[in-house]
């Protein structure tokens, strides 16, 4: 909560900025005169920042919210990744005014208001919106704070030209959820109304839900981006407008990478002969992968499957641009042991991936008397005929 602060507590807050937070909340009786749960949301809060939040980290005078609304938020790398992807919507066109529906900690919003000349936050905590009037004052802008739920704030508002939500992937006993009907606000009730109130429409949504599931039922997605920060999957952004039509165009971002495809019925490309020694290996990134477009990456990259459940691809030149990882293969081998021997001659570790393999990683390095790490890279993978193989590869 944001409220007037002693100096006592705020320089608790200063002296233990690096400590043990959970430590700290045992030392709560010698400091009588310190708010303690507020003095811990903010240590806890600044430590989180540091990290996720750089930029906001560095300025003082901002709050934090409780340690699950900083769980929630998004990272600094997402937050202005959604703000370049505004910006590049409304390119010369009207940046008169946006709104976010679900504020939060008001990370993404505070990334996204910057471009535009008016901005609307909506929260129903009043906590969060206390909290959101503190840092824009020690931000130095201003912008609406509405303390209400989504749906009054979306019949308030006039039209903007952009409107955000970010809904709650949590049911009502707190479990996670991960289908679009069950999120809060309801996207798909406010569907109509959300294109019709603002030019464009950012959701976002969990990076565990099924894009082609999300796009068929909102029927109105001009854009997918699936968003993996630092090669872990974060979040999967939809963006929606009322003249949307046909096949929306999907972005694979990992950090400042992004690859474009388009959808088509187009299949896979398969090797004709097994993978062998000086040929390249391609494993995609974790936003390729969650894409599904195998086909895509065949035809723009001049490569070939392994076989439709591997996901690693073949190629017979270095890319130097793949969206992924690249590696060029020294050696293949089955798991038979004379051919494993004869494979794996000098090499004491190796890093192991598996992909489509009944042994699991740490099984298949227990099996070859392998240590971790080092500069050999090895796949297991079951080939299209169902024989299992091995690639020895050295990255590029």
């Amino acid at each position: 909560m944001t409220k007037r602060v002693d100096e006592a507590t705020l320089q608790f807050v200063r002296d233990h900025a690096g400590d043990d937070v959970r430590q700290l909340a045992l030392m709560g009786s010698k400091h009588p005169e310190v708010d303690m749960p507020w003095a811990l949301d903010q240590i806890r809060g600044r430590q989180v920042a540091a990290a996720k939040l750089p930029l906001l980290a560095r300025i003082e005078g901002i709050h934090y919210p409780v340690h699950l609304s900083m769980e929630q938020c998004s990272s600094q790398t997402a937050a202005l990744y959604k703000l370049r992807v505004a910006r590049r919507l409304i390119a010369e066109g009207d940046r008169a005014s946006m709104t976010d529906l679900t504020g939060g900690f008001g990370i993404d919003f505070l990334a996204l208001s910057t471009t535009f000349r008016s901005a609307t936050y909506v929260e129903r905590n009043e906590e969060l919106c206390a909290l959101m009037r503190h840092n824009l004052s020690v931000l130095g802008r201003t912008a609406t704070v509405m303390c209400t739920e989504a749906e009054q704030a979306l019949d308030a508002i006039t039209p903007q030209t952009l409107i955000y939500i970010d809904p709650a992937r949590r049911d009502a006993a707190g479990g996670r959820t991960y289908a679009i009907a069950d999120c809060t606000p309801d996207v798909l009730g406010l569907a109509p109304t959300l294109c019709a109130k603002g030019r464009w429409v950012m959701v976002k949504l969990s990076p565990m839900l099924d894009w082609h599931e999300a796009v068929r039922a909102l029927g109105c997605v001009s854009e997918v981006h699936i968003v993996s920060v630092g090669g872990e999957c974060k979040e999967l952004l939809l963006v929606c407008s009322a003249e949307s039509k046909g096949v929306p165009t999907v972005y694979c971002v990992n950090d400042r990478q992004v690859c474009v495809f388009t959808p088509d019925d187009s299949q896979p490309r398969y090797l004709d002969t097994p993978a062998g020694e000086g040929m390249y290996l391609y494993e995609p990134n974790a936003s390729v992968m969650k894409s599904g477009l195998m086909a895509q990456v065949c035809q723009r990259y001049q490569t070939r499957m392994i076989a439709p459940n591997s996901n690693l691809f073949i190629g017979s030149e270095a890319i130097a641009r793949f969206p992924g990882r690249g590696f060029r293969i020294t050696a293949t081998t089955t798991l038979n042991r004379k051919q494993l021997r004869r494979a794996l001659e000098g090499i004491d570790r190796a890093n192991i991936t598996v992909r489509n393999m009944p042994l699991s990683a740490v099984q298949l390095r227990q099996r070859l008397r392998l240590k971790d790490g080092g500069t050999t890279y090895i796949f297991g993978t079951t080939q299209r005929d169902g024989s299992h193989i091995l690639l020895v590869c050295e990255k590029i």
